[in-house]
């Protein structure tokens, strides 16, 4: 670089550091902005060397990292000197004894736990990208503002991501929907958490994302002039009431317009809930409640609410610590739309999350008890190390995105659970003894079983039993994590005890053969059972599952087993043979990778793709590889836990084999329409019909048809055909 260049980016550095002074959500002390300016020259110096893959100076990702931390999360100083040093200790000499001899043990903590998160990916030991997150999980523990730095650094590098390779993108952005966006959300990030899908969608569907964004643009000034209209209505009756407010409008994000697009089968222009109105008002503490509930009144005066979508967070926080009123109402051209009710302090806790709710501790301690309580129960779970990684970070997600029901105890106190939890998941909310004692419940009086799904307002009462224990069947009906995980915990417990004693009378057993116990046997034996450990070995002695008739088998087939051994080698060693050439036309439609090798392949039931889908291959362990499509609903698990067997694939030629596609169809009920359809589909397009059902109900008809196509054009063009029929209201592809 010239020495000019070099000048200008320096001054750049310089102006991006008063703007993180400057823009800091709290306000800093000069103690703040002595410990913040020292953290900032030691990262200047340590990345000195360093730059991006974009080409620019690597301090200028810190930076934007603390800026982050510092407006749009609102942490300390501490947390932006943490975020400026977030990368020192894994890239560059400087150790964690020299960040904690200069900025002390709270800071060395932090960037500790964030140096231990990054290096986890380095980790080339561990397979499984699930086993990172819940190491990243487990720094939880030790202060919660190391997440949230991570949170902000991997916003950053969303931000920041077009210089990467695709299939990079696609892994890390995948990895962004399945684990840190439902984060930021538990966490009460709503705006970060809106905008780490936005980016996530950008990279995954980068076609979709395009177009969703040009509509909303185009339809940007009607909105805006709808908005308009509204307020222009209820302005009339909040001025009456003197109330010093403002009404904003909020638009849908483009992840969740898509999302309620492929959950509802609907096009961009039938989404009419695409924004929604906010009324912050200013008010005093005590009078918080009595204000919103006087300014819903006022709206439903000019507006008719509906009244099963009434949401009073105001009187029952979320247990992130949100609070507000939300009701939809028809609007303008008798369209439903949401109005959210805020004070300016629930706004800021909305907006911050995290960090208003130390802002307004001291008034009101409860705010923080949601999030605390949540991290109690997660360190609960992460200390279960025992339970298989994916399945723990399956049953964590499911609690990071979960609507929330309250119920009660005997005694009146108020519980918070998911929305689908069971009488048996409130067992262990209430105690984890308590839970695992469980041997019935009664809701509102009447006994029910303990797969009795709750809902809000239920008054629950636990019976217990000291001769009660978990069973395996209790998982089919338990929902939350901390449930699941202690009841896996007790039936593992049981199991070891069992297999203890299955172990005593296997050495019996076999003495009785003249076989010795040892590891060799052992070995042997798990192999022979096609089971996975010596645990579960013991445990299927212990209940009688191999019996003595089964283990003289054993013995007496012992000298095959070797062989056993090598042929069972062989079949796991399967994915290897599938570079080899000897493969028949019949798969030579899709090829794989960066060289286009044509290579054996199975199409997932889960999303039955056809030829011109976008799609992905995935190397499975035994049934080789699985042809997936990118919008599949296991895609963002795949590509996030797995990224390491995903291989990419593309269609090359689509004429030699056919593929049986799905289509439901609806419409008015008319004489000569299942001839109409069947007229479109075999004699005007020549296409076989596998499979056909209709059915009516009070004129309206429902229709699903299986046909076979060659293509994705072919598809498109049935769909168009039958949008044309007379009565028709809608054609989908399943």
């Amino acid at each position: 670089m010239t020495e000019a260049a070099i000048e200008k980016e320096n001054k750049e550095i310089a102006k991006q550091y008063k703007e993180l002074l400057r823009i800091s959500y709290r306000d800093l002390s000069k103690e703040d902005k002595s410990l913040i300016r020292q953290a900032f020259d030691v990262a200047v110096d340590a990345h000195k060397d360093q730059r991006r893959k974009s080409g620019e100076a690597y301090i200028f990702h810190p930076i934007a990292v603390a800026k982050i931390v510092a407006s749009e999360i609102g942490l300390d100083a501490t947390s932006i000197a943490a975020a400026l040093l977030h990368d020192v200790v894994e890239d560059t000499e400087y150790t964690l004894v020299d960040i904690e001899q200069m900025f002390g043990e709270t800071v060395a903590r932090i960037v500790d736990g964030l140096t231990k998160i990054s290096s986890l990916k380095k980790d080339r030991d561990i397979s499984l990208q699930a086993e990172n997150f819940r190491k990243m999980l487990l720094t939880l523990n030790d202060d919660v503002r190391v997440i949230i730095i991570k949170i902000a650094d991997r916003l950053h590098n969303m931000q920041t991501m077009d210089a990467m390779r695709p299939d990079k993108q696609v892994k890390i952005a995948s990895e962004t929907l399945y684990i840190y966006a439902p984060l930021a959300h538990r966490i009460g990030l709503y705006n970060i958490k809106t905008e780490l899908e936005d980016l996530g969608l950008k990279y995954t569907e980068p076609e979709i994302y395009k177009d969703i964004l040009e509509k909303i643009k185009e339809s940007k000034e009607e909105q805006d002039e709808y908005i308009k209209k509204f307020s222009d209505q209820i302005r009339e009756g909040l001025d009456r009431e003197r109330l010093n407010y403002d009404i904003k409008g909020r638009p849908k994000s483009i992840f969740s317009i898509r999302r309620k697009m492929v959950k509802q089968n609907i096009a961009f222009d039938e989404v009419y809930d695409k924004f929604a109105i906010r009324i912050i008002y200013k008010s005093d503490l005590e009078n918080e409640k009595f204000i919103a509930w006087k300014i819903y009144t006022v709206v439903t005066d000019y507006y008719r609410p509906n009244p099963i979508r009434l949401r009073d967070w105001i009187s029952q926080p979320k247990s992130t610590g949100y609070e507000a009123l939300h009701i939809t109402v028809i609007g303008p051209d008798s369209r439903w739309v949401e109005v959210q009710i805020r004070s300016e302090r629930m706004h800021e806790i909305a907006e911050k999350g995290y960090a208003a709710h130390y802002k307004y501790k001291n008034t009101e301690e409860k705010q923080d008890q949601g999030l605390d309580g949540w991290l109690n129960r997660l360190q609960e779970a992460l200390e279960n190390s025992e339970s298989n990684a994916v399945d723990f970070v399956e049953e964590f997600k499911l609690n990071l995105y979960a609507k929330e029901i309250f119920v009660f105890t005997p005694e009146g106190d108020l519980k918070s659970l998911p929305k689908g939890a069971t009488a048996l998941d409130f067992g262990f909310s209430v105690h984890t003894e308590i839970g695992l004692k469980t041997r019935g419940a009664r809701v509102n009086g009447k006994l029910v079983p303990l797969s009795h799904e709750l809902k809000s307002g239920d008054q629950v009462e636990i019976i217990t039993s000291t001769k009660s224990k978990p069973s395996s069947s209790w998982l089919d009906y338990a929902t939350t994590a901390r449930s699941r995980s202690k009841i896996k915990s007790a039936l593992r417990d049981e199991k070891k005890q069992i297999a203890e004693d299955g172990k005593v009378i296997l050495k019996r057993k076999l003495r009785s053969q003249k076989i010795a116990l040892n590891e060799k046997v052992v070995n042997e034996l798990v192999l022979y059972f096609k089971l996975k450990t010596s645990l579960d070995l013991y445990y299927r002695v212990g209940i009688g599952t191999i019996d003595n008739q089964k283990i003289k088998e054993f013995a007496t087939t012992r000298s095959n087993v070797f062989m056993n051994f090598i042929k069972n080698k062989i079949r796991r060693g399967n994915l290897k043979d599938l570079n080899k050439p000897e493969i028949t036309s019949k798969y030579d439609l899709l090829v794989f990778g960066k060289d286009s090798e044509k290579l054996e392949y199975k199409l997932s039931n889960c999303c039955n793709p056809i030829p011109g889908d976008d799609v992905f291959g995935f190397i499975t362990v035994n049934e080789g590889i699985k042809v997936h499509k990118n919008n599949c609903p296991n895609s963002l698990q795949l590509q996030s836990n797995y990224a390491y067997r995903i291989i990419n694939a593309k269609w090359i030629d689509s004429s030699q084999e056919e593929f049986r596609a799905v289509i439901r169809l609806n419409g008015i009920d008319n004489i000569g329409v299942v001839n109409e359809v069947t007229q479109v589909i075999s004699n005007n397009m020549s296409l076989a019909i596998y499979n056909m059902n209709f059915d009516t109900n009070d004129g309206v008809f429902t229709g699903k048809i299986t046909v076979g196509v060659k293509n994705k054009n072919t598809l498109k063009t049935v769909i168009k055909n039958l949008t044309k029929i007379n009565g028709i209201d809608k054609v989908i592809r399943e």
